[in-house]
């Protein structure tokens, strides 16, 4: 079956800007783009109360995703665009109907004053269990934001992609992470930037004196550590300029960084099935809520 690029819409600003974005992707990847809007259902006296009457629920079921798909056929012209009405809760909906899709795109709001990003309940329900790519887009993307200035320092989308960053543990390299953030970078036609954050163990932390020497030995191995864990990607992807970014320090705060001039972040998480719920992971979460670029989770085992 041919899977889509599916996108949760509720007509907030952030799931609008979520729809272009998940338009834009669907182009990119040649497949069709499914607007899905949920209804959670209320309880049947508020459901016959004057302001929410069967005018109103109809407004929210029909009208909106139907409005919203006609938009996007006007302004992305060859992208097959299907919309669907859906009731129940919707974080659980969302993160079934990603099964059928190629990633699910969600909106957030921007943090004011700052990079990254608001979740709301509903984003983190879907977000922690969906079992494909999920993609969160700030209520302010937009298109030029993904490209590089033109030479008068313009937001232009007539301008290369900039750069795609990769959040990479060399320890657990899952190939379905890679794999898609290399794919992205292709679609996009720009470099990978591949970042790796190193600590020293504990016990050189606190056991020994500070040595230049051991520390440098110890980049050079986690350097190393990356680069072999690339290798049998550059191989499988040649046309994909690759950056290594072998960093000192919290993971986190280095992909945060690197995200800053970036097009899209590509971070892991974890799937485990615990009686105490899902995890999403210290660094993909800070890199969820700091990042300012839009977040692709990849969920793996």
């Amino acid at each position: 079956m041919l899977r889509t690029i599916t996108v949760g819409l509720d007509g907030s600003r952030e799931s609008r800007t979520a729809v272009e974005w998940a338009a834009r992707e669907a182009k990119l990847r040649g497949l069709p783009l499914k607007i899905v809007h949920v209804w959670q259902p209320v309880p049947e006296p508020m459901a016959q109360a004057p302001l929410l009457g069967g005018e109103t629920q109809t407004h929210w079921t029909e009208r909106i995703p139907r409005e919203a798909a006609a938009g996007v056929r006007l302004r992305h012209p060859g992208v097959e665009v299907i919309s669907e009405q859906l009731s129940g809760q919707a974080g659980d909906v969302l993160a079934e109907a990603a099964k059928s899709a190629e990633l699910l795109v969600l909106g957030s709001r921007g943090l004011t004053g700052v990079g990254g990003f608001m979740i709301g309940s509903v984003g983190l329900s879907a977000l922690a269990h969906a079992d494909r790519p999920v993609v969160l887009v700030r209520a302010l993307e937009a298109a030029a934001d993904e490209h590089e200035p033109d030479p008068a320092g313009i937001p232009s989308t007539a301008t290369p992609f900039r750069p795609v960053v990769l959040g990479l543990d060399v320890d657990h390299p899952d190939e379905t992470l890679i794999e898609f953030a290399f794919d992205a970078a292709r679609l996009r036609d720009t470099s990978l930037r591949v970042v790796h954050g190193w600590n020293p163990p504990p016990y050189h932390a606190y056991a020994m004196p500070a040595n230049p020497a051991r520390h440098e030995a110890l980049a050079l191995s986690a350097a190393e550590a990356l680069s072999e864990a690339l290798r049998p990607w550059l191989q499988k992807f040649p046309d994909v300029e690759v950056v290594e970014m072998s960093r000192h320090g919290s993971a986190a705060v280095h992909l945060v960084d690197a995200a800053r001039d970036a097009s899209l972040a590509v971070v892991g998480r974890r799937i485990r099935h615990s009686p105490f719920g899902a995890h999403i992971g210290h660094t993909t979460h800070a890199v969820l809520h700091h990042s300012a670029a839009p977040v692709a989770v990849v969920a793996h085992a």
